[in-house]
């Protein structure tokens, strides 16, 4: 997460000086030398390991607040791709809002959450929470997941961060889903 973050605030950093100024603008920044806030827009963030891409996360904004503790926030929404070995994108998730707290390896997306894997199983939450050091996904809130044969309601949840093995917790309902053979 310690890179994640570092490639966010060099991606920030690049955006924000190779940008060509107004002169307006100019004296408003030079006007407020120590804002410690830092926005980038339409940022395309991408995590390696060893060179190979493993996660990519794309938002219309990011803005770095530098205090005592450091966080991103995607006020804009954030869509994150997982990939897996052979570079195929293995699971989605899109919320409206997102932040990440530097040194925490996590981050936490609200608002209509989305997760979607590659067997097209879906999950909508409130509020979900990615552990990076554990490599999970979890929600302690309402979710509801919808497979090819049923739609499983829950309060909370916990998943590999690729969402294709997951406990539900407290299941309240399953609805079984008639499939039609066409």
């Amino acid at each position: 997460m310690k890179r994640f973050h570092y490639i966010i605030y060099c991606l920030i950093s690049i955006g924000l000086f190779s940008c060509k100024l107004s002169p307006t603008e100019e004296k408003l920044i030079q006007s407020h030398p120590n804002v410690n806030i830092e926005t980038g827009k339409d940022v395309v963030i991408n995590y390696s390991d060893k060179g190979v891409v493993k996660i990519k996360a794309i938002a219309a904004t990011a803005t770095r607040y530098n205090k005592e503790k450091s966080y991103l926030e995607f006020s804009d929404g954030i869509k994150i791709l997982f990939y897996n070995a052979a570079h195929e994108v293995e699971s989605t998730v899109t919320a409206k809002y997102g932040t990440a707290y530097e040194n925490s390896h996590s981050m936490t997306a609200r608002d209509s959450v989305v997760v979607i894997n590659n067997k097209g199983e879906i999950l909508n939450t409130d509020e979900l929470i990615w552990d990076e050091e554990k490599k999970i996904i979890y929600s302690n809130s309402f979710v509801k997941i919808t497979t090819a044969d049923e739609i499983i309601y829950g309060k909370g949840m916990t998943a590999n961060q690729n969402f294709t093995d997951y406990v539900i917790k407290n299941i309240s309902g399953k609805i079984k889903v008639k499939t039609s053979d066409l």
